[in-house]
């Protein structure tokens, strides 16, 4: 599992590694525990995502819940297979740009 976490002047931007599955989805809601606060807009890179499951859409929507302000950014075909399965499309809010 990489992560890439960025804060700056008010915004954490977490670019996500390639699974976001039951293995990983813990390590993820502690490093965003740890390391960002509430009051921060939080920005998910979700481009080099190639496997996304339950535990990893759960963590979204805990993270849409909690987050004072929450993008989804640069969607991966995977995330998007999902989100349009589960109809989460508009459920983010989020404009969906696939990445190559």
């Amino acid at each position: 599992m990489t992560t890439n976490v960025q804060c700056n002047e008010g915004i954490c931007l977490l670019k996500l590694g390639n699974e976001l599955t039951i293995y990983n989805v813990a390590e993820y809601k502690q490093q965003l525990e740890t390391g960002w606060q509430q009051n921060q807009e939080l920005h998910l890179d979700l481009s080099d995502v190639l496997e996304i499951d339950s535990a990893g859409v759960q963590l979204l929507l805990w993270l849409k819940k909690t987050a004072g302000s929450l993008k989804l950014v640069h969607h991966s075909k995977a995330v998007i297979e999902v989100f349009e399965l589960l109809n989460l499309t508009a459920h983010f809010g989020d404009p969906i740009i696939l990445t190559q």
